[in-house]
């Protein structure tokens, strides 16, 4: 297996663990360029959904994603735009549409290599904070540190309900909760880059910790610090 990841921090971890908020800014904190790469599976769901492809299909769904051409860019304020054939579309990557069908699209062999081999090379350049749910195990074996955030189901579905909430058709807690119980199994148990700690990872459990605890405690890690 090619190794990967000198001078990039791999975290990784289930579905509204944090990793997006606490590795945005932990990337701000240490001067690193930021990428989630769910955005990625994320756009190619966007895609799919555009296209009307069937999510049975997995021909069709490989064929969106092989066909689209992603680019990630570095906003002024540091979070990621994910750009679709030319078209801005980070606003759509979080609706409740996507959220139901993003871990079918993930779960594809051929898609997953596709979006492994553009995060390797965005993250050739080193200084990198790079999260997901295969980044220490697959995407980039040699980063340092590898992470692992993680909280109960619950913690997590009622931190997705409460930043969708306000959004048009946002659905009810309860069935936030049985979306993530979804996603959580299709994610673990796939076939392709299954959802696990690497053998190396340092586990952080964030049910009791805010924001920034999570923050200063990845920094110090980052940096050799943690008790």
């Amino acid at each position: 297996m090619q190794r990967n990841g000198a001078g990039a921090i791999a975290i990784d971890g289930p579905a509204a663990a944090g990793k997006t908020v606490v590795g945005t800014r932990l990337a701000r904190k240490m001067g690193y360029r930021f990428l989630d790469t769910g955005m990625m599976y994320r756009a190619a769901t966007v895609a799919a959904l555009d296209a009307g492809a069937d999510f049975d299909s997995t021909d069709e769904l490989t064929r969106v994603a092989e066909a689209m051409d992603i680019e990630a860019r570095a906003a002024a304020d540091g979070t990621t735009q994910i750009v679709v054939d030319g078209i801005d579309i980070t606003s759509r990557l979080r609706s409740h549409e996507v959220d139901s069908r993003v871990s079918i699209v993930s779960a594809i062999p051929r898609v997953r290599e596709i979006m492994v081999a553009a995060q390797r090379k965005l993250a050739s350049h080193g200084e990198i904070v790079m999260v997901g749910r295969d980044i220490g195990t697959v995407v980039l074996t040699d980063a340092d540190p590898k992470i692992f955030l993680t909280a109960t189901i619950e913690t997590r579905a009622k931190r997705r309900y409460e930043e969708m909430k306000d959004r048009p058709g946002q659905p009810p807690l309860e069935e936030v909760l049985a979306t993530m119980r979804r996603r959580d199994e299709i994610d673990s148990s796939r076939e392709a880059s299954p959802l696990r700690p690497a053998s190396d990872a340092v586990i952080v459990e964030t049910d009791e910790m805010t924001v920034e605890e999570v923050v200063c405690k990845l920094h110090d890690i980052a940096r050799g610090n943690a008790s």
